[in-house]
């Protein structure tokens, strides 16, 4: 697990990855196909995310988990 500032959400391995991945542009379907799991599984783990950093979207996501030191 990968922990930043002491106000970070706790994140696994695959956690991060995926936001990196987001970070760099890729789609939920190129993510799924890159980590070769299904497009569904990413969802979850987007949204997933999106509630752990209160974001409304893959932009404030990105925005919040750079800013803390995750990504």
């Amino acid at each position: 697990m990968k922990e930043a500032g002491s106000n970070s959400p706790k994140l696994n391995d695959r956690e991060v990855n995926i936001l990196r991945l987001l970070a760099e542009g890729y789609t939920s379907s190129r993510i799924a196909s890159k980590l070769s799991l299904s497009t569904e599984t990413i969802k979850w783990y987007r949204k997933k995310l999106l509630l752990k950093f209160d974001a409304d979207n893959a932009v404030a996501l990105v925005r919040r988990a750079t800013d803390s030191g995750i990504i």
